[in-house]
């Protein structure tokens, strides 16, 4: 840690780790209120299709990426963190007004869009600060509890959507209008409560264009890369998750529900795994990410019970809390520290772009017969056996009668 005078720990990790936690919390419960009924509001109020959900979701997962790369880099060049993170953290809170206006698709693009934006600058700033200010022995532990209190919003968030949306008659609008409060605050605490370490020296510790371009990174780091961008094509946007509870018979007032059980699982295993990213064997704890992953993708496939789509989001979070601490414990270990904001730019492109193209390929497929068409299939299928049931009944009531006659 360069220069960083912690002012006290908790739980053996710097202070302003729990202050950006915080933040964390609050931008994240602020975006569930929202992305929790977003989909939701898109098919049923402004009638778009489910492949412009995919879209919209891939472009804007996309946009942020490739942000990030931009960030990163102005941060290593300026020394400095925080005005940045600042800066991505205020666009996403007035962003957050454009969604209780929007009466067309393309205006809640825009909005998806923008919003990404601001989090595609302050994501690589903002993890990089973390890694300069947690001692390495405990990064895994540092970067595990950010996550728990970022998938702690997640929870509250939806709950308190489903709460409005109860009281108020399904008003996606009013929702919306208070998810602009807790974003509020958010920018409150991080210009208050949030200091970062004194600048990197002016002059050679500065990053350059040129000399300190991709080949500086380490091939580790590339693996890591590599790795997180290959395990995002396996992840498709949560908004699908919320889709799939609203087709085996989730009332959409509940369907944002998925979403609490799958951040509850992730919130309540980051930081514990964290814990282990910094004890076991991380290509282990990997490996049992991958395969986590792998069933949560299996059973969401053959969903067609409410139990099953509990068991599938339950895996889904417990994958993420498995899996995205490590990583990003292994990026800031194997990036030099002045190159930092840049690695992690790297390192969330990489993700952004396979997530597009998983993105719109599961939006295509799911509108041209994916879980919709197995749940349809299924409905038909029963319908048939009971016409052929009913048929047969018939025929062997018109059989008898024919006997009773003849007699």
């Amino acid at each position: 840690m360069r220069g960083f005078k912690t002012a006290g720990t908790f739980a053996g990790l710097p202070r302003h780790i729990v202050v950006l936690g915080a933040i964390s919390f609050l931008t994240a419960m602020s975006s569930a209120i929202v992305y929790g009924l977003l989909p939701l509001f898109l098919v049923r109020v402004l009638h778009s299709s489910l492949a412009s959900v995919g879209l919209i979701e891939g472009m804007a997962e996309a946009g942020n990426s490739f942000m990030k790369i931009g960030s990163g880099l102005a941060s290593d060049w300026l020394g400095r963190r925080k005005p940045i993170v600042a800066v991505g953290y205020v666009l996403s809170a007035i962003d957050k007004l454009l969604f209780p206006l929007a009466n067309n698709v393309t205006t809640v693009l825009a909005a998806r869009l923008i919003d990404r934006l601001g989090k595609g600058i302050r994501d690589a700033p903002r993890d990089a600060l973390l890694a300069d200010i947690t001692p390495e022995p405990v990064r895994g532990k540092g970067f595990g509890l950010r996550l728990a209190f970022y998938t702690a919003g997640f929870v509250v968030g939806p709950l308190t959507a489903v709460t409005v949306m109860l009281l108020s008659h399904d008003d996606f609008r009013l929702v919306f209008w208070l998810a602009v409060i807790p974003a509020a605050v958010a920018i409150v605490v991080l210009l208050v409560a949030l200091k970062e370490p004194r600048p990197l020296q002016v002059g050679a510790a500065r990053p350059n264009c040129q000399r300190d371009g991709p080949t500086r990174f380490p091939v580790r780091f590339w693996w890591v890369v590599t790795i997180a961008g290959l395990l995002s094509t396996a992840r498709f946007s949560q908004a699908f998750l919320i889709l799939k509870a609203n087709e085996v018979g989730i009332d959409p007032a509940f369907a944002a529900l998925t979403l609490v059980i799958m951040h509850l699982t992730y919130a309540s295993a980051a930081y514990p795994f964290g814990i282990l990213a910094d004890r076991m064997d991380r290509r282990l704890q990997l490996e049992i990410g991958v395969g986590i992953l792998i069933g949560a993708d299996i059973m969401l496939a053959n969903a067609s019970t409410l139990l099953a789509v509990v068991a599938g989001a339950a895996l889904w979070g417990l994958q993420l809390a498995v899996t995205q601490g490590l990583l990003s414990a292994a990026i800031a270990e194997s990036s030099p520290e002045r190159l930092r904001g840049r690695a992690f730019g790297f390192y969330e492109l990489a993700v952004g772009v396979t997530a597009f193209v998983a993105n719109l390929a599961a939006g295509t497929l799911w509108g041209f017969g994916g879980p919709v068409f197995c749940v349809r299939r299924q409905r038909v299928d029963r319908g048939a056996d009971r016409h052929r049931v009913v048929a047969a009944t018939d025929a062997e009531n018109d059989r008898r009668n024919g006997d009773n006659r003849t007699r």
